[in-house]
């Protein structure tokens, strides 16, 4: 497609982009800006287009978040080529000159089953499309079904037997490390480019764990509303230098200052607060402190996700290392924000509820780590 109008193009671009353009209601859409730093109201009006960003404000034209809305329905309409467009990914092109001209060209069989093999009609090379598992001695299904027990709770050596009774497979519960280990490197790549839509209010809160059989602190940050998971660390220390670690993750994720921060009433949190959150421009972010348990505002929703923490910290009897330990809570992050329902959220994900719908389907582990591995393969 060959345009003049460069806001055509940027919209274009927007819309290229995952999660870029949401639907609100039928008249109603929440575009990303191109750099992915914020977002803009896209509304119909009669039949006028609207836009909250200053290029509409000020020069009363259709902008490109505009464009990007249009650019959607246009492919929405024609399903044809929506459906293409849907189906059309880094998957489908030509690892080696980056074609999309490719047909399949027979299969070869391996330990995880049949493969497709693929011809680049451009370069004329052959090859396999990479979803993540391949030189695994395991299928897809077995791993996953590891790592799904693991992070729902099931020791090691109870995983290894459940794959034994009902798979017919025998591992050893460092090989199950190593999946998770593989695994979790290879999710976080991806979803740190995924960007929230948070809410205004933030709570942050620590924990007791054993580390190394040593006790160490456990930090979160978590959003109120959509209850995603911003931050988190492990510490020695419960000192202002590990809550400003703290905030620091948060507010790179978040990409912006909440109205509020909750915490308890531990001077670590405000000193380190003053540091990164305290301005004299307004709007300012308030810092909230929880001293006594009657206050009104509470921390329940973080309670619950050290709860869960807790559950998974007494089957494991402590965290064999810290940066076993890293790699463990990184994948509990990953998990209770992209994979697991919440029943206080209807049964969705924080990730949704934050505006990110990978669409994981069936099988949400196979389903995220092939989007991871087509995103490593193309940064």
């Amino acid at each position: 497609m060959e345009t003049s109008n460069p806001r055509i193009m940027r919209g274009m671009a927007i819309l290229s982009q995952a999660n870029h353009v949401r639907r609100i209601d039928a008249n109603t859409y929440r575009v990303r800006s191109q750099s992915g730093n914020g977002s803009y109201i896209v509304r119909k009006v009669d039949l006028e287009w609207m836009c909250e960003c200053p290029d509409h404000q000020f020069r009363m034209v259709e902008c490109k978040h505009i464009h990007a809305v249009k650019l959607s329905l246009s492919l929405e309409n024609s399903k044809e080529i929506y459906e293409a467009y849907k189906q059309m990914d880094e998957s489908s092109k030509c690892r080696y000159c980056g074609s999309y001209e490719i047909i399949r060209f027979g299969s070869r069989f391996n330990k995880t089953g049949r493969r497709q093999i693929f011809k680049c009609k451009g370069c004329g090379r052959r090859f396999t499309i990479e979803d993540g598992f391949s030189r695994m001695k395991a299928d897809p299904k077995t791993i996953t079904s590891a790592l799904d027990l693991y992070f729902k709770g099931v020791s090691l050596r109870k995983v290894i037997d459940h794959l034994s009774q009902f798979y017919g497979v025998k591992v050893y519960h460092t090989t199950v490390l190593r999946w998770i280990q593989k695994y979790t490197e290879l999710i976080n790549i991806y979803v740190e480019d995924l960007k929230p839509e948070l809410s205004e209010v933030w709570h942050a809160d620590e924990m007791m764990i054993k580390t190394g059989g040593k006790w160490s602190w456990l930090w979160h940050v978590m959003d109120a509303e959509t209850r995603f998971l911003l931050a988190n660390l492990i510490s020695k220390t419960r000192e202002i230098k590990d809550a400003r670690r703290l905030f620091q993750e948060a507010k790179k994720v978040a990409q912006k200052k909440p109205d509020a921060v909750i915490t308890d009433g531990l001077r670590a949190y405000e000193d380190a607060f003053k540091k990164e959150f305290f301005t004299l421009r307004k709007p300012r972010t308030e810092h909230i402190r929880l001293a006594r348990l009657g206050d009104k505002v509470n921390q329940n929703v973080i309670e619950r996700l050290h709860g869960t923490v807790r559950e998974r910290d007494k089957v494991m009897r402590g965290l064999k290392g810290e940066e076993t330990g890293k790699i463990i809570v990184d994948g509990l992050k990953n998990y209770y924000n992209f994979l697991r329902p919440h029943m206080g959220l209807d049964g969705e994900t924080p990730s949704k509820m934050a505006g990110i719908d990978l669409e994981l389907g069936r099988n949400r582990w196979q389903s995220i780590i092939k989007k991871s591995i087509t995103r490593k393969r193309t940064t």
